[in-house]
């Protein structure tokens, strides 16, 4: 158990694959799905065809894509979907290790409970937060990207501003 006041399962992995295919247009172009939705985070896949590049590798601009997208997802699923809270990336680290020569696969780990508290704790007093998640890209169990994401969360102020 993680300790964090949320919970991720495949219903709600289901309903973040549908939400990014309905809003996200490049989700469709690089056929992301959900791959796990649970207890230790949010994994997201991509078959290596839809985003290869001229080394027969997978193109950079997808993994750092489906990094973001691990992340971001972990974020609208733990904030209720993201009913009431605009989620966006700040600003994101990531080091390409090795090739992937396989499928693409980004799973995000769950922040620590310490930093999801302060987190809501912020978000709920200012109305603005920001979370670091990290995400790493794995193929064939070897670490070949690792990215550390600035998330943040916010909340409009009531007229839309």
């Amino acid at each position: 158990m993680s300790g964090l006041p949320f919970s991720l399962d495949s219903a709600g992995g289901a309903r973040l694959e549908a939400y990014l295919y309905a809003h996200i247009p490049l989700v469709r172009y690089m056929q992301v799905q959900v791959s796990a939705c649970d207890a230790t985070g949010l994994t997201l896949t991509a078959p290596l065809a839809a985003n290869i590049n001229h080394q027969s590798s997978a193109f950079g601009g997808s993994l750092a894509s489906l990094a973001v997208l691990a992340g971001w997802g972990l974020l609208w699923l733990a904030q209720d979907h993201g009913r009431s809270t605009n989620i966006v990336v700040r600003d994101m680290h990531m080091e390409f290790l090795h090739p992937v020569n396989g499928g693409l696969r980004a799973t995000c780990a769950l922040p620590t409970t310490a930093a999801w508290e302060k987190f809501t704790a912020t978000l709920i007093r200012r109305r603005k937060a920001r979370l670091e998640l990290r995400i790493e890209i794995i193929c064939d169990a070897v670490l070949c990207a690792r990215c550390t994401g600035l998330f943040v969360a916010y909340h409009e102020t009531a007229g839309g501003g």
